[in-house]
């Protein structure tokens, strides 16, 4: 059923994908050849390793105190990640889910994020890029809700069973920030692991599919 949970989260998401971000024709880049996008990608595309798996973490906010939750991440068979963290209480009751989808931008040399809370639609865009030994990524949340804000994150720390994140916080665009608004310790409790394809291709190449 999980698995199951997750094809289906995920469909609707990459769906959805292209009526959230611009098309890449509608931003200011220099136009690469596809050979220079694929070695971009093959440069880049293990970045996230670390994250793959799964993970409890604790958790401390100036708005929420501490609390507790899961975490899992997949890489998808095309390199993508999809990865849910989930707020758990005592008794294993969800106070909060977040999905992500996070895939790397060989034209503009960048990781792109897009989060998805249940009926907040896919406005929570971000950006990302791996510093030294750290990955620094800034994003947008609460955009659907009206309440936006700025999360400018790191991930550091990082070794094969834990890892930590802070971030600073912005809720006018950038001028002013909170810093150390949330930081959260992790610790690996489930091995990486890849979701196959959806689809099954059966038959000769090129051959359409049987209904």
């Amino acid at each position: 059923m999980k698995r199951h949970a997750i094809r289906s989260c995920l469909g609707m998401i990459i769906a959805a994908l292209s009526l959230a971000v611009p098309p890449l024709s509608a931003q200011t880049t220099a136009k690469r050849t596809p050979e220079q996008i694929q070695a971009s990608y093959d440069a880049h595309k293990g970045e996230f390793d670390y994250l793959l798996g799964d993970w409890e973490f604790t958790a401390t906010s100036q708005q929420y105190g501490k609390f507790h939750g899961l975490w899992s991440a997949v890489r998808l068979d095309r390199g993508q990640i999809l990865d849910e963290y989930r707020v758990v209480g005592d008794e294993g009751e969800t106070y909060h889910v977040t999905t992500t989808l996070r895939n790397w931008n060989g034209a503009l040399d960048r990781w792109e994020l897009v989060g998805a809370n249940g009926g907040a639609g896919l406005l929570d865009f971000g950006t990302g890029h791996w510093d030294g030994k750290e990955m620094r990524i800034e994003q947008r949340f609460g955009v659907a809700a009206g309440t936006p804000s700025t999360l400018r994150i790191r991930y550091y720390n990082i070794a094969p069973d834990t890892f930590s994140w802070t971030a600073d916080r912005s809720t006018d665009g950038g001028k002013t920030w909170v810093t150390n608004f949330q930081q959260i310790e992790a610790k690996r409790i489930g091995r990486s692991r890849m979701l196959p394809a959806l689809t099954t291709v059966k038959g000769k190449a090129g051959a359409a599919p049987k209904p």
